[in-house]
C-alpha cells in the first residue's frame, strides 16, 4: 500500500434504510432508498453521498492542473450520480456524469483541462475501468 496521508472514517448502519455518520460526527444523516420510492422519511443516499464526494475531490484536481499549467481559473463541478439497473447480472450499477463549469479559459482549453483533472483526480481513478463517467466540461 502507497503512504497513507489520512485517513476518513464513517461507519454505516441498516444499509440504505439506515443512518451513516463519520467518526468525527460531522457527517450524520439518515439514509433512504430513493429508489424503492415507499418512505416519507427525509435522508440522503449512497449516490448522493458519492455525488458530494466525486464533485469537490474533482473540481480540487481540476484546479489543482490548471494552477500546473499556469491557468487562472475559477471552477464549479457538478457530480451526477446514476443508480442504474445492470442488464449484465440483473443486479444495479452507479454511473457518473461531470457537469464541469470553468470561467478564464476557451472552450478548448476547457476539454483539455477536464481530461486531464479526470486523469490525475483519485476520484476518477478508482473508477476508471469500473463505472462510466461522462465528462461535460463548458467554458462560461
Amino acid at each position: 500500500m502507497s503512504d497513507i496521508l489520512f485517513t476518513s472514517t464513517a461507519t454505516a448502519k441498516n444499509g440504505r434504510d439506515g443512518h451513516v455518520k463519520s467518526d468525527d460526527g460531522i457527517i450524520d444523516v439518515d439514509l433512504v432508498n430513493p429508489a424503492g420510492g415507499k418512505s416519507d422519511k427525509k435522508g440522503s443516499n449512497p449516490e448522493q453521498l458519492f455525488a458530494a464526494g466525486y464533485s469537490a475531490c474533482y473540481d480540487g484536481a481540476l484546479n489543482h492542473v490548471a494552477s500546473e499549467k499556469g491557468k487562472k481559473i475559477s471552477s464549479e463541478t457538478t457530480a451526477d450520480v446514476h443508480f442504474m439497473k445492470d442488464t449484465s447480472d440483473g443486479g444495479f450499477k452507479i454511473g457518473a456524469t461531470l457537469h464541469i463549469k470553468i470561467e478564464g479559459v476557451s472552450q478548448d482549453e476547457a476539454q483539455e483541462l477536464a481530461e486531464a483533472a479526470h486523469d490525475f483526480c483519485p476520484y476518477s481513478k478508482a473508477t476508471r475501468g469500473n463505472i462510466e463517467v461522462t465528462l461535460k466540461p463548458e467554458a462560461v
